[in-house]
């Protein structure tokens, strides 16, 4: 059965709902003592399908208009929520009866430096029309998320990671400096040297403390538009952490996936890729390795039927029979490959998995999915993984999907980064079984955090209040609260998931 959203009045539409004339009569009727136009009404979902809420959207395209929707937010007394590509997997973008900006029109790259490799962008620039902008130059983002159509302001606000964080570290590290809008209306500069804790605070900060407005970067100097990898088969999660612990100091990438349904002996089996930079003249012709059209994902497969449609034939396997089927394909197929045989892959090719097959999520329709990553010290890392694997085994609930990778800590406020693994699994979200799985997260919740683990916003969607308290100290909350109270004095920036885990320590 599906869902539907109550919204403020009671009023109350479905995840098919588009406002007709006769729905923003009634709705303007209900909205009698609420001054925001019902035209503006929208059913925004989290990426996962599987959270959803209805908002008033706003799409800025200037700085002021920014500045006006906070004034009016402040007037009627609404919450204000931010929104770039829409790639949170929870509730991170979502603001239920509140104001969504959706910065993706803010989409300029205001400057950029073919020399030094610096750029400077709007919010809502995309990874995809940063790396289009800069490849022929022989410059690459030195982050990306698994998508490329995550936003710079999301990038920075969430301080993603990505495949090479053992080496890279979080997106945060590579922002020289930005501008920030606060509800206050002040317009501030921030970097490591000027506005420093609203510079360390704000990355990470979950759109809480004010809007980027502008952000610089220093991206990566590659020398090919490709990238040589290596796959190799690993028995267990132990073989794989070690295997990925001993091939960071020769590698630039290294991510691996996991086979979360088989059990016994094959439990945590997996396949582990590893890339590399190809050095400056190994590439005998760059200039064409660096085009953007060498960097294109191929929209067919095997080059006769087309990708937009492969969701459909995907769905008939997202299902335990289905998938035991995929992932023993997969793993038992590395054994074809010879131990030790390399190949070379375009970096969009390595990077941006999420978008080989586009709008495969569909394949998960019509309750969704949700992804539970959580971020566990290296010695701990194996142990913990495992015992994940077999509580959602034992559940009846495998995760569809696991991928592994090696992280490093960094010096954000909010971060949710340590000196270990982070293990995401994806789960299948059905109507009858929903409130088990959240049950289930819980209980993994508690794994993690008694091994002293994180999570990670952006991929959030079942956390409680209690566990956000358990693995952020209290200093750093009391500093981040303090540092809201300042920037956002009447509490104006909230969404679905500040509310949801931070409660009523913001005020307002």
């Amino acid at each position: 059965m599906a869902r539907t959203v109550e919204g403020r009045n009671g009023l109350t539409r479905g995840p098919g709902w588009r406002a007709t004339e006769d729905d923003r009569n009634m709705t303007a009727a209900a909205f009698d003592n609420f001054p925001l136009s019902p035209r503006r009404l929208a059913r925004l979902e989290g990426w996962g399908m599987a959270v959803e809420s209805l908002s008033y959207l706003y799409r800025p395209r200037t700085v002021e208009e920014i500045h006006d929707v906070f004034e009016t937010a402040r007037r009627h007394g609404v919450a204000v929520a931010f929104r770039g590509g829409g790639r949170s997997y929870g509730d991170a973008s979502l603001n239920q009866d509140g104001i969504v900006l959706d910065l993706t029109g803010m989409d300029r790259i205001l400057s950029w430096d073919a020399e030094t490799g610096i750029v400077e962008t709007e919010p809502g620039v995309t990874i995809e029309k940063l790396w289009k902008s800069t490849i022929a130059d022989g410059w690459w983002p030195p982050v990306v998320s698994g998508t490329m159509f995550t936003t710079m302001a999301g990038c920075a606000a969430m301080n993603i990671h990505g495949k090479n964080n053992f080496q890279a570290g979080t997106f945060g590290r590579h922002v020289l400096e930005f501008d920030l809008l606060t509800p206050k209306g002040e317009h501030l500069t921030c970097s490591p040297d000027s506005n420093a804790e609203l510079y360390r605070s704000a990355i990470g900060g979950f759109g809480m403390l004010g809007c980027f407005t502008r952000l610089k970067l220093q991206l990566k100097k590659v020398h090919s538009g490709r990238l040589m990898v290596e796959a190799f088969r690993t028995r267990s999660m132990e073989e794989m952490t070690n295997e990925v612990l001993e091939r960071v100091p020769d590698s630039d990438y290294l991510v691996g996936w996991i086979d979360c349904i088989a059990g016994g002996r094959n439990s945590g089996r997996g396949v582990v890729h590893q890339a590399k930079y190809l050095d400056e003249g190994v590439d005998p012709h760059p200039e064409d390795t660096l085009r953007v059209s060498a960097q294109e994902l191929p929209s067919k497969l095997f080059g006769v039927f087309p990708k937009s449609l492969m969701w459909w034939p995907l769905s008939f396997f997202v299902n335990d029979l289905g998938m035991r089927m995929v992932n023993a394909a997969k793993f038992h197929s590395g054994a074809l490959q010879p131990e030790g045989h390399r190949y070379t892959q375009s970096h969009a090719g390595f990077a941006f998995l999420l978008d080989y097959v586009p709008n495969w999520k569909w394949s998960y329709r019509p309750g969704g999915l949700i992804q539970y990553q959580s971020f566990v010290p290296k010695d701990r890392a194996s142990a913990v993984f495992g015992q994940l694997l077999r509580t959602s085994r034992d559940a009846g609930m495998p995760s569809y999907l696991g991928v592994l990778k090696r992280h490093l800590p960094d010096g954000f406020l909010m971060t949710h980064a340590v000196d270990g693994f982070s293990l995401a699994l994806d789960f299948r979200v059905t109507e009858s079984r929903r409130r088990q799985l959240w049950d289930l997260c819980h209980r993994m919740d508690r794994i993690v955090l008694d091994n002293g683990g994180r999570f990670y916003f952006a991929k959030d969607a079942t956390l409680q209040k209690e566990a956000v308290e358990r693995f952020f100290p209290e200093e750093t909350l009391e500093t981040f609260t303090a540092l809201k109270a300042r920037c956002d004095p009447e509490n104006l920036l909230q969404t679905n998931l500040s509310r949801r885990l931070f409660g009523d320590r913001f005020g307002g």
